[in-house]
Order: structure tokens, then C-alpha cells, then sequence
């Protein structure tokens, strides 16, 4: 990826509402040339979409988790995400390594709430579950590390 696309991603992962002129300035082009950026960009799959970030507390959802889950039975189907797709308290649902089959983020009103909800994803999915509550978010949503252009031979 050329360093001109590495900062029109940067700018935008920043702040995705930028306008093309505001991002023309920061990444030193003229509008019509970051717009075709942008656009290739997008057809390449570098840009997935955009997004708006809210806050959880203010959508009163202030408790968020981390549930490790994993099949009472391993020789079962592996469709624990599809039977857990209809919990819209479920933020995130990542395939991982190691003891645990699924790690999903989740995010809830209340103690009550998520006892309620692991009530619910065990009975969903036939698993058990582990849960680390989150006490604090010191970052989130960072920005991604660009590699560089590749160095010459």
C-alpha cells in the first residue's frame, strides 16, 4: 500500500466523517484525487464501511464483559454463533485458540443483565461459559499499525 493510502486510512479510521476536503488537506492532495483514493480504497476492501462510535454508559449499557465460551459436547456442531445471533447484547463473537472455542463482548445494563444473559447463551448453546468483567477502558478502537512500504533488496 503506498504511504499517500496509508494516510488516508489513518485519517479516517481517526475520523470517519472527514470531509474530502478536510482529508485532501491532511494528506496533502487535491479533493478529486483523494475521492478516487477513497473509492479505490473501498473496492479493494481496505475500507469496509463506516461507522458511527457511541457511548455504551449514555445507552445505558455501562457493564461490558468478555464471555469465554465453550460445547458441553466438542463432538456437537459447531454452531454456537448462529444459535447466539439473535442475543443483540452480544457485541462481538471471535473464533479463538486454545481451551475456549468463542470469546464474545458483551455489553449490558446491569449485574442482573448479564447473569440473565449467560442464563440465556448457556441455554442457547448448550455451553459453559467464563466471565471476565471489565472494570475500565483505557483504549478501544485504536487506530491499526500500517506496515511501511516494503524495504528494497
Amino acid at each position: 500500500m503506498e504511504e499517500i493510502d496509508r494516510a488516508i486510512v489513518g485519517a479516517l479510521t481517526e475520523d470517519g466523517r472527514l470531509s474530502y476536503t478536510d482529508l485532501a488537506e491532511r494528506v496533502g492532495l487535491s479533493v478529486s484525487a483523494v475521492h478516487q483514493r477513497v473509492r479505490r480504497l473501498e473496492q479493494r476492501g481496505v475500507i469496509a464501511g463506516y461507522t458511527a462510535k457511541v457511548s455504551y454508559e449514555a445507552l445505558q449499557l455501562p457493564l461490558t464483559a468478555f464471555v469465554a465460551i465453550r460445547p458441553f459436547d466438542p463432538s456437537q456442531p459447531d454452531d454456537a454463533p448462529e444459535k447466539l445471533a439473535h442475543l443483540a447484547e452480544i457485541d462481538s463473537c471471535y473464533s479463538v485458540a486454545g481451551e475456549d472455542f468463542y470469546l464474545l463482548l458483551v455489553r449490558v445494563g446491569s449485574p442482573a443483565d448479564l447473569e440473565r444473559l449467560l442464563q440465556e447463551i448457556r441455554t442457547a448453546a448448550n455451553v459453559t461459559t467464563r466471565t471476565t468483567v471489565v472494570l475500565s477502558t483505557p483504549y478501544e478502537n485504536r487506530p491499526p499499525r500500517m506496515p511501511g512500504p516494503d524495504p528494497l533488496p
